[in-house]
Formats: C-alpha cells, sequence, structure tokens
C-alpha cells in the first residue's frame, strides 16, 4: 500500500446480517415488545407451576381471549381513527340477547333450521352495525365527541337491556347453535376467528385505500381533507366496522355454551381499550396495529390465568389493565413530545 492510498471497507463488512436486522425491527416494534413480555411470563410463571404451559390451559387461554381480541380489532379503528367507543359492552349484551331470543323464538315456531341458524346469526352483525353507524353519524356529522355520543349508547343499550331481559337465562338453544363449541384440528373454532380476522384487519388497513385513509384522518383530520379524504365518512367507515366487530364478538359469545345468559359481560370495554393501547394504537390516533392489539389481549388474558396459578386474587387484574393503560398512554405522549422537538 503507498502513501497515498488508504484503507477502504469493502461492502461485506459494512453490511449487517439480515437475522440481526430482522431481530433489531422486531424488538423495536410494540409487537416484538408484546411477544418478548409473554414468552418471559410464560417462563417465570410456567417455572413456578408447569401446569400454566399444559396444552389444556393455553388452548383455553388462546379460546376465552379469542371473543375479546375480535372486539378490539374493531375498538383498534375506531381509536386509530382518532376516536373512541365505550359502548362495546352494553353492545355485545344486546347481540346475545338477540341472537339467542331469535334462535329459540323461530325454532319454536317451527321455522327451517338452517334459516333459524342464518338469521339468529346474521342479525347480532346487521344490528352491530346499524348501532356502529348511529355512532358514527352523530360523531362524524353532527361534531358530537365520541366519548359522549358513545357513553350516551352505553346507557341506552344496557337499560334496554335490563328492561328487556333483566339479565335473564336463555335456555332451549336448537340444535346446530354451537358455532363457538366447534373444533378443527383440536383448535377451537374461535381461535381461527380470532387470526383471520386479524390478519384481514391488518392486510386492510394497511393496503387498501380507505384503511390507510382512517390513519390519515387519525393523524391529522385538516391535512386529510385538503388531500382529497373525506374525514366524516372515514370515521363513519370506522364505527360501522367495528359495530360489525362488536356482532362477531357477541355470535361468538351467544354460542360458546347451551344456555345464554341475557347481561352485557362486565368489563368488556375496559378490556378491549386496554388491548387496543397497550398494542401500540394510540390513543391520540393515527397509529397502531390490531396484529398488537391482539397480542396485547393475549397478553392480558395470560395474565389473568396466571394470577390464578400463582394465587394471585383475580380481581388484581383490574389494576394491571389501569396500570398499563397509563404507562403505555405516557410512553405514547413522550415519544410525540419528543418526535415533535426533532
Amino acid at each position: 500500500m503507498t502513501a497515498l492510498e488508504t484503507p477502504t471497507t469493502t461492502p461485506e463488512k459494512l453490511r449487517v446480517n439480515p437475522i440481526v436486522q430482522s431481530l433489531r425491527r422486531l424488538l423495536g416494534s410494540q409487537e416484538g415488545i408484546l411477544v418478548l413480555v409473554l414468552l418471559v411470563l410464560m417462563a417465570v410463571v410456567g417455572a413456578s407451576n408447569p401446569r400454566f404451559l399444559s396444552q389444556n390451559n393455553l388452548t383455553d387461554v388462546f379460546a376465552a381471549n379469542a371473543y375479546l381480541a375480535v372486539a378490539a380489532i374493531g375498538m383498534s379503528m375506531v381509536i386509530i381513527s382518532g376516536n373512541i367507543d365505550i359502548s362495546v359492552g352494553a353492545l355485545v349484551g344486546v347481540m346475545i340477547t338477540l341472537s339467542g331470543n331469535l334462535a329459540v323464538g323461530l325454532a319454536g315456531m317451527g321455522w327451517p333450521l338452517w334459516l333459524v341458524i342464518a338469521i339468529s346469526w346474521a342479525a347480532p352483525l346487521a344490528v352491530g352495525m346499524l348501532v356502529g353507524a348511529i355512532n358514527g353519524f352523530f360523531v362524524a356529522y353532527l361534531r358530537i365527541p365520541s366519548i359522549v355520543v358513545t357513553l350516551g349508547m352505553f346507557s341506552i343499550l344496557k337499560g334496554g337491556l335490563i328492561l328487556v331481559a333483566g339479565g335473564n337465562t336463555i335456555y332451549n338453544l336448537p340444535p346446530g347453535y354451537t358455532l363457538a363449541q366447534q373444533s378443527v384440528l383440536d383448535i377451537p373454532v374461535t381461535i381461527y376467528f380470532m387470526v383471520i380476522l386479524t390478519i384481514i384487519a391488518f392486510v386492510w388497513l394497511r393496503y387498501s385505500a380507505t384503511g390507510r385513509a382512517i390513519y390519515a384522518v387519525g393523524g391529522n383530520a385538516e391535512a386529510a381533507r385538503l388531500s382529497g379524504i373525506n374525514p366524516r365518512r372515514i370515521v363513519m367507515t370506522a364505527f360501522v366496522l367495528n359495530g360489525l366487530m362488536v356482532g362477531v364478538c357477541g355470535l361468538m359469545l351467544a354460542t360458546q355454551f347451551n344456555q345464554i345468559q341475557a347481561t352485557a359481560p362486565p368489563g368488556l370495554e375496559l378490556f378491549v381499550i386496554t388491548a387496543s393501547v397497550v398494542g401500540g394504537v394510540s390513543i391520540l390516533g393515527g397509529t397502531g396495529t390490531v396484529i398488537g392489539s391482539t397480542l396485547a389481549s393475549v397478553l392480558v388474558k395470560a395474565i389473568g390465568s396466571a394470577m390464578l396459578f400463582i394465587n394471585v386474587s383475580p380481581y388484581w387484574l383490574k389494576a394491571v389493565q389501569g396500570t398499563l393503560i397509563l404507562i403505555t398512554v405516557l410512553a405514547d405522549i413522550l415519544r410525540r413530545r419528543r418526535q415533535s422537538r426533532q
């Protein structure tokens, strides 16, 4: 090498191992962190009580979480759009009661079984979308804050459910009304629903024009409007899709046993909001993925199961959910402030 020559670094030396790059990206994402925390939780609790890692328990955790994860998909869309829906718990109760009463009533009238099943399964989806459209109309077109609209809807649905159903149990469900009780390859169909709907929602949000518009409106509605997006239509779409997911959630709950308790599942709205926010969906709108919300719902459900195995009162789960929300929201606000300074 002469005096004028300088050593050079070859591209091979600069090139970073693709596996290392992938691991860095994974661990730097909210989804990667959730997977890591879930694995650590399983390892720690499994070491204390091996029954926690049994196939039966893990299947139960995923199956019991499936309907919550589906509801969290819809909630994530609403929060990404810059809004929130706290009426989902009461709406699920209405869906359960509606579907069960339709099934029993139509079967008692002698309708063909296939038609009874079709109507009793389709009705929750249709009514869920209708309620979502009503919420979306008040929020998008009348400009009423979403928390006010959905709080009012929660009260209407919860009060109506108590007056009409009174918490009664619905018996004599017709044969075939067992969707959530079925399994394929020893895996409950509810888990398939959770995975398939998560993938569909993720792809739609990421690659469709309307899905990307939900992010744009949640990030900056005025900038989205100036770019040619109709924020009102997008917000309406988010609420309608949320209603659809709540309908699916209600259907899964209604068909998991041979009888139905005509009440709203307690704390469901808190759970799905926790799953969405902890999963990386910014409470301020504009960012997040449904994969994150599904993983977070699995994590929160696994924490609840772990508490039972280590003899911790399940009532602590509410405190854990609240703590997770506060920590995640604080981290999101600090991240946004740091980005605004750069």
